[in-house]
């Protein structure tokens, strides 16, 4: 017997306040990304030297003890009340929406455990003296909040579309692959240079930091060429959505790549650190843009499928 037929449609649209929530949320990350980098490169780390406390005796950084170092890090950690407030809002929306969207309200919770891991993360992080492999555990903790914002941000915005072909959807899967490895081979680099994170003396990464730094270069360089290939692909087939991501994602893997030599040939500048962060941020949420437009949208409409209430 076939099962009974929805009472309600499924939503192909999503309500506003489900749409502002979700660009407010992904906007957040992507912001407390960038602001991480800049506690990291004016040596910020430990301007507040204890967590959740910024001091023994304080919450806040007001005190004359932490000076410019903690007020740079108290901003960033307020940061987190700010990402926790577009959270709810992106969950309570979504709870509120009739009908309601499988898949969104569960990349909804999914931002919820992501705030909760960075968080206690980021307390491991100022516990362990700014310990390096922690450090880069806390900024690939963000990436995975990033990628939970961006999934949010997507099926919010997006209409229902044909579904991609298969040579799109596999040049998409090893796209996002070969940007994952650039990314964790970014914090490797990073844990290896001379940007500590703080003032003092901090232990860095043991390995050659030009050689890691090649390889990163290496795997980026292949991700572009993978980029470039998705929108040739994409073109041929008619799949526009992925032809137009993989084009975006192409551009910010080539300005990605001139600013990786610029700070090399310059001595790693601190402005320049903090905009390839950011770049880093914004490539990444590309990438996982472009899996989105790639995946089955057949998928799609089955998770539109009605919660209980």
């Amino acid at each position: 017997m076939s099962a009974p037929p929805l009472s309600r449609p499924v939503p192909t649209t999503h309500s506003r306040a489900v749409r502002w929530s979700t660009t407010a949320a992904l906007a957040v990350t992507v912001l407390i990304i960038v602001t991480g980098g800049v506690v990291r490169v004016t040596g910020s780390g430990l301007g507040c030297p204890t967590w959740p406390r910024c001091t023994d005796d304080s919450f806040t950084s007001a005190t004359a003890s932490t000076g410019l170092h903690g007020a740079i890090e108290f901003g960033n950690r307020m940061l987190t009340t700010v990402i926790v407030l577009a959270v709810g809002a992106v969950i309570v929306s979504c709870l509120l929406q009739r009908p309601r969207h499988r898949t969104l309200l569960w990349s909804a919770w999914g931002q919820f455990a992501g705030v909760l891991l960075n968080a206690v993360v980021g307390g491991i992080t100022v516990w362990t003296g700014l310990n390096p492999y922690v450090v880069a555990a806390h900024f690939l903790a963000a990436i995975a909040l990033l990628a939970s914002t961006t999934v949010s941000y997507d099926i919010a915005h997006r209409a229902l579309l044909p579904a991609p072909s298969r040579s799109s959807r596999r040049l998409a899967w090893a796209l996002g692959v070969v940007t994952a490895v650039v990314v964790v081979l970014g914090t490797l680099v990073t844990g290896a240079g001379p940007h500590p994170g703080d003032s003092s003396e901090v232990h860095r990464i043991p390995v050659p930091w030009t050689a890691v730094t090649v390889v990163h270069g290496v795997a980026a360089t292949a991700a572009l060429a993978l980029a470039a290939a998705t929108v040739v692909v994409a073109r041929r087939a008619g799949d526009d959505l992925v032809r137009r991501r993989a084009l975006v994602l192409l551009v910010l893997f080539a300005a990605q790549a001139a600013l990786g030599v610029y700070q090399s040939l310059e001595g790693l500048p601190g402005l320049a650190v903090v905009l390839h962060l950011a770049g880093a941020a914004l490539t990444w949420a590309g990438a996982v843009r472009v899996l989105l437009a790639a995946r089955s949208h057949d998928v799609d409409r089955r998770a539109g499928e009605l919660l209980s209430a």
